[in-house]
């Protein structure tokens, strides 16, 4: 697979339709896959699974190499938050929360840009991102109403909180990524921010968890890693940079956030999830307000926060 194919528009979009449903489908496998693996054990191993896929990739394309001196601190923030720290609390949270609503409540990121971006980065608060960061806040309102899920259940609550906590980890990273202007390939760096994720999550996973209990021969557990690790992890990081290569990044923006509607929807479908109309409201709010922080940094000449995530981070979980 080259790193950067001659793609058409058309073939781009058909790429971008296919990296949504792999990461929408992603949701439910999680939620499934963690009744065979404990949580940080699992994102282990789609991290391990991711870094040996991007390994050969790299080699093949030509960007396998040793990091540079100026590589090392995006390499260490991509791998530590966004790889580690984002993914790992998905997954514990997803023991506790629908697939579908921990996906609404993951795609949030975008809208903690906006307040962090203005205060560390100076960037202007204009008319539309405040309105799409109010509105997207109160689809967050909407979801976290008094009945929008069981406040008595003390694992529910932490759960939906620690993908809040998820999401503004994402945003701290997109903030710091922002504020680098040099940045290597992202081919080149990939294998070794996975590399740094294994490495902080592998020890935590075997010192916290009872990884003994682990099937390793179960079928449905190496069908479940072989679809989270290879294809909606190495292959979709692969896809969404040659997507945002041939796209405008704003049609890659607003177009990822159809993954936490498919991910709502595969999550009905395949777990027999409800779907309330809390989350399908929360997630329009939420959609319509990230829809209008994208548009509003594309008119004021910088790059949507969700381009910057998916150009220069590894994936949508």
């Amino acid at each position: 697979m080259p790193d950067n194919p001659s793609l058409s528009s058309r073939a781009a979009l058909t790429l971008l339709i296919v990296v949504i449903v792999l990461w929408g489908t992603n949701w439910p496998v999680m939620k499934v896959g963690l009744e065979y693996i404990p949580p940080l054990l699992f994102t282990s191993m789609r991290m391990l699974l991711g870094c040996l896929c991007m390994i050969a990739m790299a080699w093949v394309t030509g960007y396998l190499r040793l990091p540079r001196a100026g590589e090392w601190s995006l390499i260490l923030g991509v791998g530590l938050v966004q790889m580690a720290m984002f993914l790992g609390l998905v997954t514990i949270a997803l023991q506790f929360v629908p697939a579908g609503r921990s996906s609404i409540l993951a795609y949030t990121t975008s809208l903690w840009v906006v307040p962090l971006a203005a205060l560390t980065l100076g960037e202007r608060l204009n008319r539309l991102r405040l309105a799409g960061f109010v509105l997207g806040i109160g689809g967050v309102v909407v979801l976290f109403n008094p009945f929008g899920f069981d406040w008595s259940d003390p694992y529910v609550v932490m759960g939906n909180g620690l993908l809040l906590v998820a999401a503004l980890c994402w945003a701290l990273l997109i903030v710091f990524v922002r504020a680098r202007r040099q940045q290597g390939p992202p081919l080149a760096l990939a294998p070794w921010q996975f590399a740094v994720a294994s490495v902080v999550l592998v020890p935590a996973a075997v010192v916290t968890e009872d990884v003994g209990r682990v099937a390793w021969s179960d079928p449905t557990l190496l069908a479940i890693l072989f679809y989270n690790g290879p294809i909606a992890t190495a292959f979709a990081f692969w896809a969404i940079i040659s997507v945002t290569r041939t796209l405008p990044a704003v049609t890659t923006s607003i177009g990822s956030l159809g993954v936490p509607a498919f991910g709502l929807t595969a999550s009905t479908l395949v777990l027999g999830e409800q779907l309330t109309g809390t989350n399908v409201a929360g997630l329009l709010l939420i959609a319509t307000g990230v829809a209008m922080v994208t548009l509003s940094e594309k008119n004021g000449g910088g790059e949507p926060a969700a381009a910057a995530a998916v150009s220069d981070t590894e994936d949508h979980a």
